[in-house]
């Protein structure tokens, strides 16, 4: 099937109107809008970015990057310029200075605006490779998986960066359809070279060379498989080069210098080449960890890819379906191969997925001879089912377990939800293609709203940090009161309580406390109690216990109990 076979209809063969991008644009934002700005930050990469953002606006040092007073040379600086960016802009908007108040969803903007141009990239790609109707399809898909959605409402690097590789996966597929066309002559011989060596450069600054490796092993395979590679001139890859190097090189060679060639060893010896020697932060994982996720991740919609499985390998000699392989398989079997493993890493090449998952849908389910076999069928049901209700049932279930308490909305969303979701798999089954999708983008925003925007924020056991902030702007007896911390020392703490936040044991929250006798604050956690009080001495009174707070540390999965404590006023 080609973009020029594609089923006729008010969208055109192999594009979109505008209307239907501005329409996806809405859905989108509609779905990932529910609890942006009510989430407190997440623990911990989310916290470390925003907080090493928030510090360049306030020292206006915009070449290092630093978390309090460590460097922070895991990436490069792209998605901390866009950070800043946005909260400067955002607050004046707000009409107060820069920074005054420190809030996260700011530095969340840029995820936000890059997970919408990421659907509407993969919409124009899916379009291009299958026709208008399987690219509004593949946009839906893409603004309701469940792994999207989570990157969208985190103030990371990779929303964005699917967004840069989605803009150049969709110069790759125009080049790669058009190769056997005439060759563009003039200024139209640099539109699709320019936007590719663009979002690459950005792409690098951002996250260094993942975008690379995606469109990269793209064109190796489609080069091995189709043993021609003469279409990749129109790229004009020398001049794309130094595109790239423009656009990324003047703060490399910067750092390079402020950091001698720190930056480098942490960036590329110690946190990329971790990540591909063994397991960084107790993530190694084994291969297939994504092939097992992947119910979860690209819920609702995982059950169709699998069930696309069938037309893809029927069509894997025509150019869009060969064009979807090479971007989808090697790629993620890098991925498998790495023994570090989170589950947002196969997210750039979900819009490939999308893709065929929606032309299959559109061209193959309709007709006997396309119908997946029954036992397909079956586990593809069950899988799905498994992946997009266990998050449903979770919702109901984790207030219970952190908080010990039943959430009336998460409770009510079960059967809400699984009902529409049931709706769908019922009309997709059936071949209503309209009915099951509406029904699955409904399902996926009524657990997206009243989770993120109702039954995250609330449980409270979940968000410590939070509840340390709540505690201190109670009880602060100085507008400048530093606190210091001993046992518990997630990233979001430093965000809500301030860069001077003291990271210490037992020992070092005592010397805090009687070296700021009249200001001071320490947050103990029972484990650090002793060595707390022991280091206070006889000497010094003993420390007033000013609030206690109770949680769940989801990084280190304990629970922990922490006091807030001063010095009696002498």
């Amino acid at each position: 099937m080609t973009a020029a076979s594609s089923p006729q209809g008010h969208l055109s063969a192999s594009r979109l109107p505008i209307w239907a991008y501005a329409l996806l644009a809405l859905i989108a934002a509609a779905l990932f809008l529910p609890g942006f700005t009510v989430l407190p930050p997440f623990d911990r990469d989310e916290a470390r970015f925003a907080q090493a953002s928030s510090q360049m606006l306030d020292s206006g040092n915009y070449v290092d990057i630093r978390f309090q007073d460590e460097t922070r040379y895991k990436k490069p600086v792209g998605i901390y310029w866009l950070q800043t960016a946005a909260t400067a802009a955002a607050d004046a908007v707000r009409g107060i200075p820069v920074g005054a108040d420190k809030v996260i969803w700011t530095y969340r903007i840029p995820s936000f605006l890059g997970a919408i141009l990421a659907v509407l990239a993969s919409a124009w790609t899916a379009a291009r490779l299958f026709g208008g109707p399987a690219g509004f399809i593949a946009g839906l898909m893409m603004a309701s998986c469940v792994v999207l959605g989570v990157e969208a409402r985190m103030a990371k690097t990779d929303a964005v960066l699917l967004s840069t590789v989605v803009v150049g996966q969709a110069v790759l597929a125009q080049l790669y359809l058009g190769r056997r066309g005439p060759v563009p002559a003039g200024r139209a011989a640099w539109t699709a070279p320019l936007v590719f060596w663009i979002a690459a450069g950005i792409g690098v600054l951002v996250k260094g060379p993942m975008v690379l490796l995606v469109s990269g092993s793209t064109v190796l395979v489609l080069a091995l498989w189709d043993r021609e590679a003469g279409w990749l001139k129109r790229l004009k890859p020398l001049a794309g080069l130094g595109i790239v190097v423009a656009i990324a090189a003047p703060w490399l060679i910067a750092i390079a210098i402020k950091s001698k060639g720190a930056f480098f060893a942490e960036s590329v010896g110690h946190d990329m080449l971790g990540k591909v020697s063994g397991g960084q932060e107790g993530k190694g994982l084994p291969p297939g960890y994504y092939l097992g996720t992947f119910w979860v991740t690209f819920a609702p919609w995982s059950l169709l890819a699998l069930l696309a499985v069938p037309w893809v390998w029927a069509r894997r000699r025509l150019d869009a379906v060969r064009f979807c392989i090479a971007w989808i398989i090697p790629s993620w079997l890098v991925f498998e191969a790495v023994p570090t493993k989170l589950l947002h890493y196969t997210l750039p090449v979900f819009p490939a997925i999308a893709a065929i998952a929606a032309a299959a849908l559109i061209d193959g389910f309709d007709r006997s001879r396309e119908k997946p076999r029954r036992w397909l069928v079956t586990a593809a049901l069950a899988l799905g089912v498994i992946g997009f209700g266990a998050l449903i049932l979770a919702v109901a279930v984790i207030p219970w377990l952190v908080d010990g308490r039943i959430d009336p909305v998460g409770v009510a969303l079960v059967p809400a939800v699984g009902g529409l979701f049931a709706l769908s798999l019922r009309s997709l089954l059936r071949g209503e293609r309209r009915a099951g999708l509406a029904a699955g983008v409904g399902a996926a925003a009524l657990l997206y709203a009243g989770t993120y925007a109702a039954v995250l924020p609330n449980i409270d056991g979940v968000w410590v940090s939070r509840q340390a902030a709540r505690a201190v702007a109670q009880v602060r007896p100085c507008p400048d009161s530093v606190v210091a911390t001993a046992g518990y020392s997630e990233p979001s703490l430093v965000f809500l309580l301030g860069t001077p936040t003291k990271l210490v044991h037992g020992a070092g929250a005592a010397a805090h406390l009687t070296a700021d006798r009249a200001c001071g604050l320490a947050l103990v956690e029972d484990r650090e109690a002793p060595a707390f009080l022991d280091s206070l001495g006889t000497a010094t009174p003993l420390p007033l216990p000013l609030a206690d707070l109770s949680g769940f540390n989801y990084n280190t999965g304990k629970r922990l109990h922490l006091t807030l404590y001063r010095l009696p006023a002498s």
